[in-house]
């Protein structure tokens, strides 16, 4: 009975969610400067004014903001959400192409960032005060003030120009997309993914780092090192359930970073990703693509969110009693 509760609660959170972001978005993208029947024909001189005024109408810019909102409301409750300007094809199929290969990225430094970051902030706890623990504490807060842009750069400048250890860009060997192999889509996939993973560990890091340092400090660890036993076996013994379940909820809640910072190192790497695909919509207007966009993000980051409170609730007992 609870999981139903649960369940019906969540569609009820993300259904007003996903309303109130339509609404703002919808809004926002009708304040845009760029006109996007001009986006769509570009400099092509050769259409006439009628000819313009009918793609308008076709699309149904010219129509009152409110009934255009309402109509493409009414298509998306029924499971259409338009087709692309830019790439001819419905929105579902791009949305859902592009967040394959997205996902990848997402998921191999998601899963990365938060083993590293685990794993350093334990480190740091463990030696604090050390010189370990100054250097782990000094790349975070480097690293918390680097924006992704700028560290996919100079991965790139290092690992890709200099050393040649990597390639440049895309998801797969120039002209090769149908016959890449998946160790060459992996070879692709991984100086992205270590742009994000390292420039989103930092909090990680240092939150674990805080608990296990909390949990050294407790009673219960200062008499089992009374009792002889060796600092990391406390830690193994009784730390990592305390700093663990901080760190996991941690990762779950930090989708919307993932996801923002996805954005920036797929135009970095040219990786023909979602983060891609957003910021050509903006640039060109493409309503249709950037709403769905807009609304498959909010969904994917309110997920991260109630995974993240569902955990914390599910492994912490204390939360349970109350």
């Amino acid at each position: 009975m609870n999981f139903i509760k649960a369940a019906l609660l969540f569609f009820i959170k993300a259904a007003l969610l996903l309303l109130a972001v339509s609404v703002i978005a919808f809004a926002l993208l009708k304040k845009s400067p760029i006109d996007p029947v001009q986006a769509y024909i570009g400099a092509d001189a050769s259409l006439s004014p009628q000819q313009i005024a009918k793609i308008a109408e076709r699309w149904g810019v010219n129509e009152d903001p409110f009934q255009q909102y309402i109509k493409w409301l009414t298509s998306v409750c029924s499971g259409d959400f338009g087709s692309s300007i830019i790439f001819r094809r419905p929105v579902l199929e791009v949305v859902g192409e592009r967040f394959l290969a997205s996902a990848a990225l997402m998921g191999t430094a998601w899963i990365f960032s938060g083993f590293l970051g685990f794993a350093l902030g334990t480190l740091a706890a463990v030696k604090r005060g050390a010189w370990q623990d100054k250097l782990i504490k000094g790349w975070c807060f480097t690293l918390a003030s680097v924006p992704v842009f700028w560290a996919g750069l100079l991965l790139m400048l290092f690992f890709a120009v200099k050393l040649k250890i990597f390639p440049l860009g895309f998801a797969v060997p120039a002209g090769r997309l149908e016959e890449a192999t998946l160790g060459q889509r992996i070879y692709h996939l991984i100086l992205p993914a270590l742009t994000l993973s390292i420039t989103g560990v930092s909090a990680v890091v240092l939150h674990t780092r805080q608990k296990m340092i909390d949990a050294l400090d407790s009673e219960y660890a200062l008499y089992a090192a009374a009792r002889g036993e060796t600092k990391w076996r406390i830690v193994l013994r009784h730390g990592l359930r305390n700093a663990g379940i901080p760190a996991l909820t941690l990762q779950f809640a930090s989708f919307s970073e993932l996801f923002g910072g996805s954005v920036l190192a797929e135009q970095v790497f040219s990786y023909p990703g979602l983060g891609r695909a957003v910021v050509r919509a903006g640039v060109n207007s493409d309503a249709p693509l950037l709403l769905g966009i807009t609304l498959f993000s909010a969904l994917f980051v309110f997920t991260g969110n109630s995974i993240a409170n569902a955990l914390y609730y599910v492994l912490n007992p204390e939360i349970r009693k109350d």
